[in-house]
């Protein structure tokens, strides 16, 4: 029970905070009204459509980062599951990004419900890029640990 509430409650806490961005407040529209005017702020001389490109960009950053956490945390919480397999295996990874796959296509067919949202598939992919790329921050952390013993 120790370990459930140790790995996996952070992994859900995180899949709790995704799923509360998908809602309406953090919508393309809503972010726009504070990243434009920012953008408008610190390049006065900026167009509006290359404006519109770094907040698009942003925003996709985002989804990477916070799927490449998600990842982490899943990855993490997998390894430290009752399973035989040794700490960095094919299984365990295929299992991570089977996980932000299916969390993200999930994700996306909950904004399908909300009005100023817009599922697209082209964002599940980023989600698990993303959810990629905390894999490999895992194991970055693993090799360098691995490596110091």
């Amino acid at each position: 029970m120790r370990a459930f509430l140790r790995f996996w409650v952070p992994v859900l806490f995180w899949m709790i905070l995704i799923f509360g961005a998908s809602a309406d407040a953090h919508s393309y529209e809503h972010s726009s009204r504070i990243i434009i005017p920012v953008l408008r702020w610190l390049f006065p001389h900026m167009s509006a459509m290359e404006m519109d490109r770094i907040h698009h960009l942003f925003r996709k950053s985002c989804h990477v980062t916070v799927y490449g956490i998600l990842g982490f945390l899943v990855f993490r919480a997998l390894h430290h599951s009752r399973n035989p397999l040794p700490a960095w295996s094919w299984p365990r990874v295929g299992g991570t990004l089977l996980i932000v796959f299916l969390y993200a296509a999930t994700d996306e067919y909950h904004q399908s419900f909300v009005p100023t949202r817009t599922p697209l598939f082209s964002d599940v992919c980023i989600d698990t890029a993303g959810g990629a790329l905390g894999l490999g921050i895992a194991w970055f952390f693993h090799y360098n640990r691995r490596r110091k013993s």
